[in-house]
């Protein structure tokens, strides 16, 4: 079930970097949702590789094919598969990988747990594999579009590196992330931010960052008591993510330097809804949302496969070095963002369903 994700919307991804393809399996999708393999390209085109000068520099089209599910246009309720296909595999690149495992990579821990693995770019703990989410995310965002016509989900590039970013995350679109190769907002930041991906990459290395995402117009009442409270969905989701070390919500670890007094999200009656005068929490109280703005950031760690040489052994167990050859993103947060989109999309598409599986005025 480690491929299976969601409870009413859910999913299952399957496929390997250097295999046939990748794809996307969807069960509990409802029945007419309008949706079409152009609004999932969108999706894909953005999380793509060799789509910029600071990715990697594999050529795929990652175009998408609807095989089940939808007819007409609309969804049938019945399970959906998407299917990519890869075109620009190149396993020769990786043979120095069949008996050396990459430092801080799956190659050692997928041995130890399954005594088999493809060592062909990374087989199934590439960061491939995150198509079909991004694909699922597709469909989930067209589903909470019918519940919920003004919710918003947009992820951007905070940090990478010491660099750091300034952006009012009440206010950004879309349009501004995308403005850019590295999908930061602030366009000071981004050149800083550029400039340094290229200048590390120049050097055989990687880096690392910070992505934050906000939820703006989700209603009041998704989560569940106890264990499968929202953030804590959402921060099983962030960190199934490739490459990701650590997720906060709201004032997050911050909160540990402040009193009650402060902290707390006093509330309020603004235009006749219940609101809160701060927002502290991250637009989730007690594991359910309160209607504000949900918002979290997510750590991405430096790319683990880099072209310097690294201390590592052999399946034999014999000490040696290795300098990754192929092709690799020198650092993961601009092509990370739709992904952290579309994983906060399932999770509320998921918690949406479930809500209104127990309330049908939700």
């Amino acid at each position: 079930m480690g491929s299976t994700f969601g409870q009413l919307f859910r999913i299952t991804t399957f496929g390997e970097s250097h295999g046939g393809g990748i794809g996307v399996v969807i069960d509990g999708c409802p029945p007419k949702i309008d949706i079409s393999e152009a609004d999932i390209q969108r999706e894909l085109d953005r999380r793509r590789p060799g789509q910029s000068k600071i990715t990697t520099r594999r050529k795929e089209e990652d175009r998408c094919e609807i095989l089940s599910g939808v007819f007409e246009g609309k969804t049938l309720g019945t399970p959906i598969a998407i299917l990519v296909r890869n075109k620009d595999a190149r396993p020769e690149d990786y043979v120095d990988l069949a008996k050396k495992f990459r430092p801080s990579h799956a190659d050692f821990t997928y041995e130890a747990k399954y005594g088999i693995r493809n060592w062909q770019g990374g087989g199934r703990a590439s960061a491939r594999e995150t198509i079909g989410r991004v694909a699922a995310g597709a469909v989930a965002r067209k589903v909470l579009g019918a519940l919920y016509a003004k919710i918003d989900i947009v992820a951007y590039v905070a940090q990478i590196a010491e660099v750091m970013a300034t952006v009012d995350k009440s206010k950004v679109k879309v349009r501004d992330i995308d403005a850019n190769i590295v999908r930061c907002p602030d366009a000071v930041a981004a050149k800083r931010m550029i400039s340094l991906i290229e200048k590390t990459r120049e050097a055989g290395d990687s880096l690392g960052g910070v992505i934050e995402c906000v939820a703006r117009n989700a209603p009041a009442g998704l989560g569940e008591p106890v264990f499968d409270k929202l953030e804590a969905d959402l921060a099983k989701a962030m960190l199934s993510l490739p490459a990701t070390k650590g997720f906060e919500i709201g004032s997050g670890f911050s909160a540990t330097r402040m009193r009650g007094s402060e902290h707390n999200d006093a509330f309020e009656m603004r235009r006749g809804r219940v609101r809160t005068s701060t927002n502290y929490s991250g637009g989730i109280q007690g594991g359910i949302s309160n209607g504000e703005e949900i918002y979290f950031r997510v750590a991405f760690k430096p790319t683990a496969t880099i072209a310097r040489e690294q201390k590592t052994v052999t399946q034999s167990h014999d000490e040696t070095e290795l300098a990754a050859r192929g092709r690799h993103d020198p650092c993961v947060l601009p092509r990370a963002v739709p992904m952290v989109e579309a994983m906060a999309a399932l999770v509320l598409c998921d918690h949406a369903l479930r809500q209104r599986a127990i309330n049908r005025n939700a």
